[in-house]
């Protein structure tokens, strides 16, 4: 454990106020970077929750779960996150970047998981990002006086998420639908899911999508039958994001001249499946917005698809299609499971360090990843953005078409790591540029690209958030 990662004129340093806390109480620790390979048992995870009587601090290790069902029937309040702008505005007194995991820094009352204190040393939250406090476990609970201590967390360790078992899909998801609804007599899934039937729109465009007839004409048709959908696609031509010369006046325009066939018909069929089924009233504070996030991983996932090797290279307009539905499981999960959803979001909004497929798991028993390629299939969409959905967390599939969930990895994994999206941020392993056939370098400019494309990319976002 050295702090060689810092140069000395860099060296990190806690906020003043920290410093000062922490000399007043007389605690010995060491400063070091939060950097990968910390064991998450050691890391301290503190998250500030409220309800009407008032706020409370709870601690608990990384390798935990926060189950907000269980820290109901200990305390007997209905604890939610903090708004994040109340949060900002505490820390901000301060000058803190993020909440420290010291009991004596909020006048909340603490309430910790006995685990915590089970590991030689702790790292803690200084309050500057990427600067942690080393701290005996023995010092740190010197801190902990005044604190309750029970057993509140569910062991990551505990939660098997189903990354690369497809087959056991159907059964699970059926499980999960029987469970938390009322039909459980119905025994086939299509029949006890509701889900909305694929629009007429869209049935067409699959159609011209595997005609190897299909000509401009035939997409600028479908497309010009739905006004909302054509408007989009002109409006789409004509962003300064694709910067295309001179006005453009029609659908036909908008293919022939900037977009080209293939981008189109899968732009149009991800607006058209985008329109089945609307967005949760209900979402995580801190989320990207949905259409946001889609858009930007298939704007990334255009430029990564460009930039790798001519003979390695899948289709670049289904690329972006699996980029615009990557997260389309989450639209799936609110619908099907609407009043379990809202615990989902209250559960991510307090466990920013899990990833979302194990806390889905743990409340429900699938993933939105799971559902989300089922009804591909139910679809009849094509199967390689089935893959794209399922495979999506797993840098290492390297099953039939595995350029499609390796690019959406990538894509989400490059984004997070640059603050869009959500979920924890992870190093990305040097396997998936090599499968890909891209550079680090290559696939930082893509997303750079994208980056500063904002303004154009957002006021496309718009548009599918509020559709004309």
């Amino acid at each position: 454990m050295s702090d060689a990662a810092f140069a000395p004129d860099t060296a990190p340093t806690p906020p003043p106020v920290i410093v000062q806390l922490l000399e007043k109480l007389g605690l010995a620790y060491r400063v070091c970077g939060a950097r990968a390979g910390l064991p998450a048992a050691q890391r301290l995870q503190a998250v500030l929750l409220e309800d009407a009587l008032g706020a409370l601090l709870v601690l608990f290790p990384q390798s935990q779960l926060l189950d907000l069902n269980r820290l109901a029937e200990l305390t007997g309040r209905k604890l939610t996150a903090v708004k994040p702008e109340r949060l900002q505005r505490m820390l901000g007194k301060h000058a803190l970047g993020v909440l420290p995991g010291l009991p004596q820094l909020t006048s909340s009352p603490c309430l910790y998981d006995e685990r915590l204190l089970q590991v030689p040393s702790l790292f803690v939250e200084s309050g500057q990002p990427g600067v942690l406090l080393e701290i005996a476990s023995e010092a740190f609970k010197g801190l902990l006086g005044k604190a309750s201590a029970a057993r509140f967390g569910e062991p990551l360790s505990n939660i098997r998420p189903n990354l690369d078992r497809p087959d056991d899909d159907r059964a699970e998801i059926t499980q999960a639908v029987q469970a938390f609804t009322a039909r459980r007599i119905q025994q086939r899934l299509e029949e006890t899911i509701e889900i909305p039937p694929l629009p007429e729109t869209a049935q067409k465009i699959i159609k011209l999508r595997v005609d190897p007839d299909a000509t401009v004409d035939d997409i600028t048709g479908v497309v010009e039958t739905d006004p909302a959908l054509a408007a989009q696609v002109v409006s789409w031509a004509a962003s300064p994001f694709y910067a295309a010369p001179g006005k453009i006046r029609s659908v036909e325009d908008a293919i022939v001249r900037v977009l080209g066939f293939d981008l189109v018909i899968n732009l149009a069929l991800g607006l058209a499946l985008g329109k089945t089924l609307s967005l949760p009233k209900d979402q995580p504070q801190h989320a990207t917005p949905y259409w946001q996030q889609a858009i930007y991983s298939a704007a990334v996932i255009e430029g990564l698809t460009r930039a790798m090797p001519r003979a390695q290279r899948p289709e670049t307009g289904l690329t972006y299609l699996a980029g615009l539905l990557h997260n389309f499981g989450y639209l799936v999960l609110a619908h099907v499971f609407p009043p379990h959803f809202s615990l989902i979001c209250r559960h991510l909004e307090v466990n920013p360090h899990v990833p979302h497929s194990y806390i889905e798991q743990h409340l429900l028993g699938i993933s939105r990843e799971q559902i989300g390629a089922w009804l591909m299939r139910y679809w009849d969409m094509p199967e390689e953005l089935a893959s794209a959905l399922r495979f999506q967390h797993d840098p290492d599939y390297a099953g039939p078409h595995a350029a499609y969930p390796n690019l959406v990895c990538l894509a989400v994994d490059l984004l997070r790591n640059h603050g869009i999206g959500a979920g924890p941020q992870r190093e990305i392993p040097q396997s998936l540029f090599d499968d890909l056939g891209l550079s680090r370098e290559k696939a930082e400019e893509a997303v750079n690209k994208v980056l500063a494309a904002e303004v154009a990319l957002r006021e496309l976002a718009a548009q599918f958030q509020h559709p004309h």
